[in-house]
């Protein structure tokens, strides 16, 4: 808990852009060594200076205290679309919540977190064909198979601990990576269309296996343009390594190459294909001039107007279940050994109390009962 009101303490005085000075004298001490050792959780801070912070920052004791928040700890990239700062902002501390929860409830379920993070060996000065090569190995040694769209979520989760969740995000949004101390977490809109999920799903991959050599950028522009798009030219480096991972890592070289030519029929082809892939026939296109296995010019004679929806009139498909099976199998846990009421589990995971065992169902697993 000391650690806990420490990093939001922090977290508060920064927000506010307060220096140790101005806080140390919020609370009456005699220089900012006090608020340094507090901050570094090096000294404790006293109940009659908690509720100081409560009364004089005008927080509530749960900003504090309250283990279902990622106050001053969770850091995210955002992939959107000209979503307002206020709304994002909200429904970042919505993700928050529900992370925190899985967070939390999978250490009272005896769920210990993973003690190495793997990474790749790229930075930001790597190019893009070693950033393709990249998302080829990691196609390869994970062993996404002939449709690796199909299979990438559950390696992301299985092999490297990383937390998947498919959510209802607000407009504009279409994915983030967020950070945690001992967690990974990739967010994914289940309301866009399969093959935006899909690239989405890999180009945040990419974020968290670079996290340290290349930090991402709390908000991305997620315009459309697959991995060698001329679109791409507006982004920064490290958003166009990403997309030429990602379409590395849902399109390998091999497996595009059981396809044959490409120069016949282009637009037809490129639709189907993709259909059969789970990707965009744009991002399919500007792969395969990535990879060298179209020429630039014949691909510009496919417009992007050609192969929107692949070449299909719009419908809605089904959607993804919300969140994951390894998400819902710690609710569950949490639920039925009493850790967690049913009524709070809703409210933190922003449902109603109904859909939390038809969740845990739709995954198969058994339906928890409240203690």
């Amino acid at each position: 808990m000391n650690d806990l009101i420490a990093i939001r303490l922090k977290a508060l005085r920064e927000e506010r852009k307060l220096s140790q000075d101005q806080l140390a004298a919020v609370f009456g001490f005699k220089d900012r060594q006090t608020v340094s050792a507090i901050e570094t959780g090096e000294r404790r801070i006293s109940a009659d200076e908690l509720l100081t912070a409560v009364q004089k920052l005008g927080k509530p004791l749960e900003y504090f205290t309250d283990p279902f928040m990622l106050v001053g700890e969770g850091q995210f990239s955002w992939r959107q679309s000209a979503t307002p700062q206020k709304s994002l902002a909200g429904f970042e501390e919505s993700a928050g919540r529900a992370i925190a929860a899985y967070r939390k409830l999978a250490e009272e379920v005896g769920m210990r977190p993973e003690i190495l993070r793997r990474e790749l060996r790229l930075t930001a000065h790597s190019t893009f064909e070693q950033a393709m090569a990249a998302g080829e190995r990691f196609a390869d040694d994970y062993d996404l198979g002939d449709v690796p769209a199909d299979r990438l979520a559950q390696a992301m989760e299985e092999k490297l601990g990383i937390l998947v969740l498919m959510v209802d995000a607000i407009k504009g949004i279409s994915g983030a990576a967020c950070r945690v101390r001992d967690l990974d977490v990739v967010l994914i809109n289940r309301n866009e269309v399969v093959g935006r999920r899909n690239f989405d799903l890999a180009h945040e991959l990419f974020h968290i296996l670079t996290w340290e050599a290349m930090p991402p950028a709390h908000i991305e522009d997620a315009s459309d343009g697959g991995a060698g798009s001329r679109r791409t030219g507006k982004k920064s480096r490290v958003e166009q390594l990403a997309d030429n991972f990602a379409g590395a890592v849902l399109m390998p070289r091999k497996v595009l190459e059981r396809f044959g030519s490409w120069e016949k029929d282009l637009s037809r082809r490129l639709n189907k294909v993709a259909v059969d892939l789970r990707v965009s026939a744009t991002a399919l296109k500007w792969r395969l001039v990535a990879a060298g296995m179209l020429d630039r010019s014949t691909a510009d004679t496919v417009s992007d107007a050609d192969l929107r929806n692949n070449g299909r009139t719009a419908a809605k498909s089904k959607l993804p279940t919300m969140f994951s099976k390894t998400f819902m199998a710690v609710i569950g846990a949490a639920l039925s050994q009493g850790h967690v009421s049913m009524r709070r589990a809703a409210e933190l995971l922003d449902v109603a109390v109904d859909d939390i065992p038809e969740l845990c169902t739709a995954y198969g697993l058994e339906a928890p009962d409240e203690l």
